[in-house]
């Protein structure tokens, strides 16, 4: 009889379903590709199945769907176009599961998990769900529909029924599996799977490099932040506090890494802060380690409670002291090193960069700590043996 090590060690093959532009460097194509990456070093098959948009990265293989010409959006947030993108998904999920015939589905998202449901169902293989957030608080968060509205309600009862498809559900934070708890799923089909991060890419490195790079003066304090651009991500309030900054006479400078920037662009210029912040429009992923190495001090105002914010494992893994907002998922992954700010204050936020950066010693001795604590806790190595245990219990039921 097969043991759950055993199936494992033979080597698994593992069907992604993944309903976003994916590659477009941001957090959750981060997840799903340090997933497949790290389980194909493990000796794993995977392939992951993705909208048209996106591009490779080695060595993971990707299944495109068909070409929409006119759907050209890579930012994250809800569209009324991804009914028949996810049609189309289905389509190419199928066709790629009978030429692979995957042992076990894994779906990104809720659109995912209701793809993979069907593909699962198809072939008698079971379901992972990996859980990033609730799809309608993201909804809400990009103003997609009005709180209270027959859509609100509507999206809420289909977000449970998704929630229930799965054979077993997987999290990225403590506070997302207790939402699923709270809203009646069985605590046995629930567990938490952290995100990781790479510490031997993400890393420290040549600081000078990357300030001449960027052409930012070596002698300025630098707070930098590397993400999507949003509302519900902060943005707003982060350019506030720049602004406060500033009329508190605080020496600093502002990197923002991340897209779409156009807006942030021109409000920077309304708020007369030309020359306190620099935006880089889109990151590369690969380039981010460097220029992330040049920055004295990270920021991340998510203003989600709930959602992962993976964002900062980069951060620790660079050595780089963090201030954001005080949430459960925040405090979960720095610890007694970060540094908390009041969620959705402004203000605050602006308190708390100007005093850590006056602090330049204690800045550098939190950085140190941090940067232990990804290599320690939080290695995709460690979260990959996490993973296949959970794919070998589902695969040892269903045989």
């Amino acid at each position: 009889m097969s043991t759950p090590d055993s199936l494992t060690q033979a080597g698994l093959r593992i069907l992604m379903i993944a309903p976003t532009p994916y590659f477009s460097d941001r957090g959750c194509h981060v997840r799903i590709y340090e997933e497949a990456r790290a389980l194909i070093a493990r000796g794993h098959q995977v392939r992951i199945v993705s909208y048209h948009l996106g591009r490779d990265l080695e060595p993971v293989p990707v299944e495109r769907s068909v070409a929409v010409p006119w759907y050209d959006k890579r930012e994250a947030g809800p569209s009324w176009h991804k009914l028949y993108l996810d049609m189309l998904l289905l389509i190419t999920a199928l066709s790629a599961a009978l030429r692979f015939r995957p042992q076990l589905i894994h779906g990104h998202l809720h659109e995912g998990a209701l793809v993979g449901w069907l593909v699962a169902k198809l072939l008698k293989i079971p379901l992972v769900f990996d859980y990033q957030g609730s799809l309608t608080g993201e909804s809400l968060n990009h103003r997609f529909f009005k709180a209270g509205s027959w859509l609100h309600r509507l999206f809420i009862a289909i977000e449970r029924s998704i929630n229930r498809l799965a054979d077993r559900v997987i999290t990225s934070s403590t506070p997302g599996r207790d939402e699923l708890l709270a809203a009646g799923l069985s605590g046995k089909r629930v567990e938490v799977l952290p995100d990781g991060v790479d510490t031997m890419t993400f890393r420290p490195l040549s600081r000078g490099e990357a300030r001449r790079r960027l052409a930012i003066n070596e002698d300025l304090p630098l707070v930098v932040y590397l993400g999507l651009l949003s509302r519900y991500q902060g943005t707003d309030l982060l350019l506030e506090a720049a602004v406060l900054l500033k009329e508190r006479r605080c020496t600093f400078h502002l990197l923002v890494m991340g897209f779409p920037d156009q807006e942030y662009r021109v409000k920077a210029q309304e708020l007369k802060l030309g020359g306190f912040v620099t935006f880089t429009g889109r990151v590369d992923y690969a380039d981010a380690p460097l220029l992330l190495s040049s920055g004295d001090l990270a920021v991340s105002p998510k203003l989600s409670v709930t959602e992962a914010n993976g964002k900062l494992l980069n951060y620790m893994a660079c050595g780089l002291p963090t201030v954001c907002f005080d949430s459960p998922v925040n405090r979960e992954l720095l610890g007694e090193d970060g540094i908390y700010a009041e969620t959705g204050s402004a203000d605050d936020l602006a308190r708390c960069i100007e005093q850590a950066l006056a602090d330049r010693e204690d800045l550098q001795l939190k950085g140190q700590r941090l940067r232990l604590r990804a290599r320690e806790e939080h290695s995709w190595k460690r979260r990959v043996a996490d993973l296949e245990t959970i794919y070998a219990q589902l695969i040892a039921v269903a045989r």
